[in-house]
């Protein structure tokens, strides 16, 4: 190997050594220098970058995540419904964050297909969370109560009808609509009893004249509908089918 060559492998072995045993740098004096350059930049070393505040989710939005899509901005404009939620609020315990839901009238919302009754049906729901009420709701169609409440292995039917049956408020949608027999006559009865017993709040629609509600639904039912709620008679044309050009 040439003298060149040995000298510089000499100076790489030297700067290596050199590296490698250099006397670590104290962090406080790598932290001074930094803080002093955010300094110098009109930067406060000590300042945390504060997250921005989480906005709250309001009571209406998380009810807007559970009722369906075509739902979610419903508004309820008949006086009648507009009424009971006012009375559903005033009536409400108080609370530290608004009234609760309270002992109160029913809602029965009749009329033909397409007159807009379900969707009268979940406004009166968003119209009471406006209202501020502390609201713990279930909604369901009579036909998925049915399938719902259907016995089968490994299901608790017995639990699912005590959570809508002790609901503080519940939307029963299509009643009538389904296929009935002594069964799912029997399980109306027991639901729609213990609302009844309770006076607790609900909300039905359905198809059906009032002279038919008897006939589908047996007197035991018809009877207790009668007297614990106030009923809504929608009226016109098949809304669905004439929709505004």
């Amino acid at each position: 190997m040439d003298k060149p060559r040995r000298r510089r492998s000499r100076l790489r072995r030297t700067a290596l050594t050199s590296t490698l045993t250099r006397e670590p740098q104290p962090v406080g004096l790598l932290a001074d220098r930094l803080n002093g350059i955010l300094a110098g930049r009109g930067i406060d070393p000590g300042a945390v970058a504060a997250e921005p505040p989480a906005e709250p989710v309001t009571a209406l939005e998380l009810a807007d995540a559970r009722i369906p899509a075509r739902y979610r901005r419903a508004l309820a404009d008949h006086p009648q419904i507009i009424t009971w939620a006012d009375h559903i609020a005033h009536a409400g315990r108080p609370g530290p964050s608004g009234p609760g839901i309270a002992e109160g009238p029913s809602l029965l919302i009749a009329g033909p297909t397409g007159t807009g009754k379900t969707h009268q049906a979940y406004g009166a729901v968003r119209a009471l969370l406006t209202r501020g009420v502390r609201l713990r709701w279930e909604a369901v169609t009579t036909a998925d109560l049915y399938a719902r409440l259907r016995p089968r292995a490994g299901h608790d039917a017995e639990r699912d009808l005590q959570t809508l049956a002790r609901s503080p408020l519940l939307l029963l949608d299509d009643l009538g609509a389904a296929k009935t027999s002594e069964w799912t006559e029997e399980l109306t009865y027991r639901l729609i009893n213990h609302r009844y017993e309770h006076m607790l709040p609900t909300l039905i629609t359905t198809n059906l004249p009032t002279a038919e509600l008897r006939t589908t639904l047996g007197d035991r039912v018809a009877s207790r509908l009668a007297e614990m709620t106030d009923r809504v008679i929608l009226k016109g044309p098949d809304r669905r089918r004439h929709r505004s050009p």
